[in-house]
């Protein structure tokens, strides 16, 4: 271990770090240690940034009024309860505390240890070696070149990369609700964890207070919104100047849910727009940028597209047509990121595990019941194992009449929850996640079993009560809970 060293925090406090030769780098600072881990210290690389007044005030809001990992009680972000700051301090990596001595730096926790290499994380020991202890960035599981180096317990599964998106949706949602734009979200500063299915936002210093406090960077290639681009012509402070802030943030936030569920990059094809490499990748992601899956102009498509957006169901598929072909260069056309995890929640439930044991995605979306084919695979579903429950809303004040809610395409041994059996539930990171019921196959049979639910009732008008189950038979209608706000259930069985 190197030389142990003590910082001063604004409050007083004393905390020790460790001095290590050529510590990491960043665009802006550089990390030390704590010496059991579970903190770093980092200063900036620039004096003169570390001096700047703005700098300060920007990481003093961040800290604490702006803060979505500190409950409101505790001087955090407005309306942040401590279940939610809790939620929110494992997929943020943000800052705690700001140092006064040696210099100004910031404290931030240490990213948990599923967002480091471990050992033979690669199938080349040369390439392991070289990654290990590196932070996990999106690149090596997106990117298809890289991919094929990484050994296959490594790459998670579509499930799992879905599972990553949801919690990636969740996070920017909150920032932005809290008034914050990241400006350089990119590969680079969302960590991730394929394997669990998990992801953490770090450099969290840098972030926008719109109105307040400017953005110091403009973002990292590939991720970029083309307006941004376009304008870097002009000094910093014109006003035809495209600067980092929310709406980019929703440029960039697109650009990885495309590359996690398709594992490519939306922006990337075969079209040439100069034979200058640096023009050309310019216009590529700035002022011609064009998506590879645009249905009007098929000009960058790549000849090869095996699994589009068509084959992640009609709520993604919108969006990324929105964001990708009306909102690629109208910001304000952009779907916002509640609008991404609304839909990503809405495509969880249309999951169904392939049962192919060969096919590398393991999971595909069963968006169309008339068609159950894994694209990714191409194996088929045996039609007496596609089941769907079609969830209907009351109608406020209006007694028996029903409206189609939620489609949730089951599959052995899959667990509901709250937000399946009422209305008015949304799996947020305000939800309850305790198991209500699941639907299992027995004998041959489709059951819903009830594991704890009030007020289930059968298709012939029975309560069931909590341990006893429902048969799923093609056009049973039942009321999975008769409470307020609790959802009618019609059963389609097959295409």
């Amino acid at each position: 271990m190197g030389e142990v060293a003590e910082a001063i925090l604004t409050d007083g406090r004393k905390i020790q770090y460790v001095i290590r030769e050529n510590p990491p780098h960043g665009g802006m600072k550089y990390t030390y240690f704590a010496p059991d881990k579970s903190y770093v210290v980092q200063f900036f690389n620039d004096p003169a940034v570390a001096r700047n007044p703005n700098l300060r005030k920007r990481v003093e809001a961040i800290i604490g009024k702006y803060n979505p990992t500190l409950a409101e009680q505790d001087g955090g972000a407005r309306g942040n309860s401590p279940s939610m700051a809790s939620y929110f301090a494992g997929r943020f990596c943000w800052p705690t505390a700001i140092v006064e001595y040696p210099e100004f730096g910031i404290v931030c926790p240490a990213y948990p240890p599923n967002y480091f290499f471990s050992e033979n994380v690669a199938i080349i020991p040369e390439l392991s070696a070289e990654l290990r202890g590196k932070d996990k960035k999106s690149k090596w599981f997106t990117s298809a070149k890289l991919r094929r180096y990484m050994r296959e317990q490594e790459l998670g599964d579509f499930r799992s990369m879905l599972q990553m998106s949801i919690s990636l949706a969740r996070s920017i949602r909150r920032m932005h609700q809290a008034g914050l734009a990241h400006s350089d979200l990119s590969c680079n500063n969302v960590l991730v964890d394929p394997k669990s299915g998990s992801c953490v936002v770090i450099d969290i210093d840098s972030l926008v207070v719109p109105g307040l406090y400017p953005p110091e960077v403009i973002g990292t290639g590939g991720y970029i919104a083309p307006e941004v681009l376009e304008t870097l012509e002009y000094p910093y402070g014109d006003e035809k100047r495209n600067l980092p802030c929310a709406s980019t943030d929703l440029h960039a936030l697109a650009v990885l849910l495309y590359e996690y569920l398709l594992l490519r990059h939306p922006l990337s094809g075969p079209k040439v727009y100069s034979q200058d490499p640096n023009e050309d990748d310019y216009l590529s992601m700035g002022p011609r940028a064009l998506f590879v899956e645009d249905p009007r102009d098929t000009s960058n498509r790549p000849p090869d597209l095996h699994v589009t957006i068509d084959d992640l169901g009609a709520p993604l598929k919108s969006l990324f047509l929105r964001a990708f072909v009306d909102g690629l260069h109208r910001p304000n056309e952009r779907p916002t990121a509640m609008e991404w995890e609304k839909a990503l929640v809405k495509t969880w439930d249309l999951l169904h595990p392939c049962e192919n044991p060969d096919c590398a995605a393991g999971w595909f979306i069963l968006h169309d019941p008339k068609h159950p084919v894994c694209p990714f695979c191409g194996g088929r579903i045996d039609e007496r194992d596609v089941v769907q429950l079609r969830l209907k809303s009351q109608i406020h004040g209006r007694a028996g009449q029903w409206v189609g809610a939620e489609n949730v395409m089951v599959y052995d041994n899959m667990p509901l929850f709250k937000w399946h059996v009422f209305s008015n539930c949304f799996p947020d990171e305000k939800a309850d996640r305790t198991m209500l019921a699941y639907v299992c196959k027995y004998q041959g049979q489709w059951l819903l079993v009830n594991h704890g639910i009030q007020g289930m009732t059968s298709p012939g008008g029975n309560l069931v009560p909590v341990g006893q189950a429902i048969l799923l038979k093609d056009g049973a209608v039942f009321r999975i809970s008769n409470e307020d706000k609790g959802y009618l259930v019609e059963v389609a069985r097959g295409g």
